[in-house]
């Protein structure tokens, strides 16, 4: 399993949009991503830089594994 590394919550929104996840409603600076098929749902902090637990959260909330997430990051 590889290391996470440190990114911004408009990278994390980037890699996401990749995965077939798509914008549905902003609170503040919190971003909610949805994706119909499978239904999954999840909200992305957009701050300069994710904790590294909370981006372990967030990939584990979309069912993707970290490997899987890195690769979309590229």
């Amino acid at each position: 399993m590889s290391k996470l590394p440190v990114i911004s919550g408009k990278i994390c929104i980037k890699a996401f949009g990749k995965a077939g996840f798509y914008f549905k409603r902003q609170e503040g600076s919190h971003i909610t991503l949805r994706k119909d098929d499978p239904f999954a749902q999840m909200v992305v902090p957009n701050h300069k830089e994710l904790d590294r637990g909370t981006l372990r959260a967030i990939i584990r909330q979309a069912g993707l594994s970290v490997d899987g997430f890195i690769k979309l990051i590229k």
